[in-house]
């Protein structure tokens, strides 16, 4: 057992210097051939945080291990929203949040998350046509992104920073993250349903808690260096982007692949109360153009309520 625990730290060590990495490549790539900021955030910069809940729940469901594969997902949402951006709310709240890329998203989340939650609750699965059906809403989404990055900022780089990145470099770089990520995705799955046998935890609940806090690293990384370096609504908007791609891409590649079968408490508990912290992140957002750090303290609040419910 002690040797799963150091393959499942190992894991996670992986996928938060593969995953920060990867960021760092995918952005430098984009400025290199132009692309806009905004196109960047929402979907380059979220699709590399994104990755290791992406490829623990295909590894997961190609294993069988269906609560693994929704269960991930819907934690790292949850994670995302109440942990992440309820730490960085509380220290350094939002100021003067442009309306329209948040609101947008929004109504883009809560439809797609809404409609998954009626039909999980109906038919108890995530089927191949499901999956398809969220894959298709993802080319929807980059289009909607490439389509409004003209009104929501253009591209704001400087043309000096593109000519000092070397793009072999950076894609060489970008491979290299993508093999770690991978790595630590089958070491995080494996040896967390090991250890979840061992205490006796069912795999929903280590994949709510522990796997989805440590696939969710590369986000909370992402978010408090743009704390630090002054950039807190760069966070912000990688927490909404990497919610959606939860939902359009961790749940529908493996849907899409074999179909997930749903716990009644993922449909009951965790899709709920996913709609649930991203309407108390967003909500007043969208009302007041700004957080504030009594919402960061509500979002903690309610993580912590959330682990010890789940494991009780």
């Amino acid at each position: 057992m002690v040797q799963a625990i150091i393959l499942f730290v190992a894991g996670l060590v992986l996928i938060c210097l593969g995953g920060d990495r990867l960021v760092d490549a995918a952005v430098a790539i984009a400025r290199k051939l132009g692309i806009p900021q905004i196109v960047v955030g929402a979907t380059i910069v979220s699709l590399g945080t994104t990755l290791p809940e992406i490829l623990v729940s295909t590894t997961a469901a190609f294993d069988g291990s269906a609560a693994i594969a929704a269960g991930n997902a819907f934690g790292s949402i949850i994670c995302n929203t109440a942990l992440i951006a309820g730490i960085t709310q509380t220290i350094r709240p939002s100021k003067k949040v442009e309306f329209a890329p948040i609101a947008w998203r929004s109504a883009f989340f809560f439809t797609v998350l809404i409609g998954l939650d009626v039909y999980g609750y109906i038919t108890g699965a995530f089927t191949r046509i499901v999956g398809t059906i969220l894959l298709l809403l993802f080319v929807l989404y980059a289009y909607l992104n490439i389509k409004r990055s003209a009104k929501e900022g253009g591209d704001g780089e400087e043309e000096g920073d593109r000519g000092q990145v070397s793009l072999p470099k950076q894609i060489l770089v970008l491979a290299i993250c993508a093999g770690l990520l991978y790595v630590g995705a089958n070491l995080l799955v494996d040896n967390g349903i090991l250890i979840a046998q061992w205490l006796g935890v069912p795999e929903r609940v280590i994949a709510v808690t522990f796997i989805a806090l440590g696939t969710s690293l590369p986000e909370l990384v992402t978010s408090v260096v743009s704390l630090i370096k002054g950039f807190g609504n760069v966070g912000l908007g990688n927490v909404i982007g990497a919610n959606i791609l939860n939902m359009l891409l961790v749940i529908g590649i493996p849907s899409a692949v074999a179909g997930i079968p749903l716990e009644r408490s993922t449909v009951t508990v965790d899709m709920p109360l996913s709609c649930l912290v991203m309407a108390v992140l967003l909500v007043p957002i969208l009302a007041r153009k700004k957080s504030s750090r009594l919402q960061g303290a509500v979002l903690l609040g309610m993580y912590g309520i959330y682990c010890v419910m789940s494991f009780i």
